[in-house]
């Protein structure tokens, strides 16, 4: 069950360490409200310091004279030790967040996807060259930048170490990942196959703790880049903090409220499928889930009818062990998400029309019945902010220009679907949507190729694709007469 590897202390300079601060937390299991283990630590100012030196040792010392090579020999030799302990890894985050086995599992292997794939860019970092037609010949050559950090969500902890960590090392950066005080344990557990894939000392550091040991990173002056995934609110006190600090480079990735067009030329099925399958993954616990359906009024009510009994199939299984593979629905990760989702449900009430849910399912752990809602008010709460949990929003269009408006109609827009059988439809929709991915005739799922952020108040900058990788490298001009 993960035990042997449970790790509750902080790793910096490739050793365990207890926290200078002293400062500790507890996590309780969401499914049963029992304790997971012993206080976590939780990274103190003098803490940071001592990852932010133990990382620019690293920088400056034996992780600089590794080749793109040998850095991809690291990178891929974790990810083969990150698969070869899936179990243990996902079991570690089942106990800590809820997270149903099966579902961390295949989180976790996305994490070591992703070593492996900028393990592959390594060694073919390009440069530019432009002819002496002027009598000055240019170079261009890119370089990493230094001491990277990254704040982590506690909703797929393992897949977004990989996410931010990968494309940092493979450009030659090192790196200090804060795992989230809802959800270390997984990355936690990382520090012996961290040392035993070949990394120097201080090239990755692993810490946790709450907002605090958030806003130590963001301000640090010896810190080039800061990654963050969470919410707007946060995500704007890190730009702020980056900005007034050293102007270090920040990505964001702060979440959204995207849409899901159905429109009456689509495959019903397979539409129904994806608003339940991909929706309700990891309970609605997902930045990129489509929580905000609209279905053209033709199609509208045989697609909330099948849409409910989805929905209700799924809700009959709440409770289950998520130890169990076969598990799909988990609890929300912890007790004060469990309330601030029922807060906005029992708001939903009186905001729209209840079509399923709205209730939690069973006496015990933190788990609530997925809940449609239809036809919302204008200015409803749960159409409008984002909920982070198994509550849907239906509402009908007429029209495809009325539609692209609802759809965004948001302050967010970091995904979005589209369902329909015509390809120019698709284009053409897929065009005019203001969101920095669109899926079309599925739920959305990152393809590790291709760029993945968002825009408006989703945040800025991206991750995944080559695109990941410039973000951690500075561009270097070089003239010569």
């Amino acid at each position: 069950m993960g035990i042997n590897m449970l790790q509750t202390k902080l790793f910096i300079n490739n050793e365990y360490v207890d926290s200078k601060s002293g400062e500790t937390f507890t996590i309780q299991n969401p499914a049963d409200d029992t304790l997971v283990s012993d206080p976590v630590q939780a990274a103190g100012e003098s803490d940071v310091d001592a990852a932010v030196e133990a990382a620019t040792t690293a920088f400056k010392g034996p992780w600089k004279k590794f080749t793109g090579a040998q850095r991809a020999a690291c990178l891929n030799k974790l990810a083969d030790l990150m698969d070869a302990n899936l179990k243990d890894l996902a079991t570690l985050e089942t106990m800590a967040m809820g997270q149903p086995l099966g579902v961390g599992q295949h989180i976790a292997a996305g994490g070591a996807a992703t070593m492996r794939f900028y393990a592959g860019s390594a060694d073919k970092i390009q440069g530019e060259t432009y002819p002496a037609d002027d009598g000055t010949y240019k170079i261009v050559q890119y370089e990493p930048l230094g001491v990277c950090a990254g704040i982590s969500a506690w909703n797929v902890s393992l897949l977004t170490f990989g996410w931010k960590v990968a494309p940092a090392l493979a450009a030659g950066n090192t790196y200090i990942f804060k795992a989230s005080e809802k959800s270390p344990l997984g990355c936690l557990a990382l520090g012996p196959l961290i040392k035993e894939a070949g990394f120097p000392p201080g090239v990755i550091n692993i810490i946790s703790g709450g907002g605090k040991t958030g806003a130590l990173l963001a301000a640090h002056m010896k810190i080039a880049k800061i990654s963050f995934t969470g919410s707007v609110g946060t995500g704007k006190r890190v730009q702020a903090a980056a900005t007034n600090s050293n102007m270090k480079r920040c990505t964001l990735e702060l979440g959204g409220k995207s849409p899901a067009l159905v429109f009456e030329d689509a495959d019903i099925e397979n539409a129904i499928k994806h608003c339940t399958q991909g929706f309700l993954l990891n309970s609605g616990q997902v930045c990129a889930a489509a929580s905000r359906t609209f279905v053209q009024e033709s199609i509208a009510d045989k697609f909330i009818e099948g849409l409910k009994a989805q929905y209700e199939g799924a809700g009959a299984a709440m409770g289950a062990d998520p130890m169990k593979l076969d598990t799909a629905l988990g609890p929300l990760a912890d007790k004060s998400q469990f309330d601030r989702v029922m807060s906005f449900i029992e708001s939903g009430k009186s905001e729209a029309e209840l079509v399923t849910g709205g209730a939690r399912a069973g006496d015990k752990g933190n788990f609530i019945l997925p809940t449609i809602f239809k036809n919302p008010k204008a200015g409803a709460k749960i159409y409008e902010e984002e909920i982070f949990g198994p509550v849907l929003t239906v509402k009908t269009f007429k029209t495809e220009e009325e539609g692209i408006e609802l759809a965004n109609n948001t302050s967010y827009g970091l995904s979005s679907c589209v369902y329909t059988s015509s390809v120019s439809r698709a284009l053409r929709v897929a065009s005019a949507l203001e969101a920095g991915t669109v899926a079309v005739n599925a739920a959305h799922t990152p393809p590790l190729q291709v760029p993945f952020g968002g825009v408006k108040q989703s945040g800025n900058g991206r991750e995944l694709g080559t695109f990941g990788l410039k973000m951690y490298m500075e561009p270097k001009s070089i003239l010569i007469k």
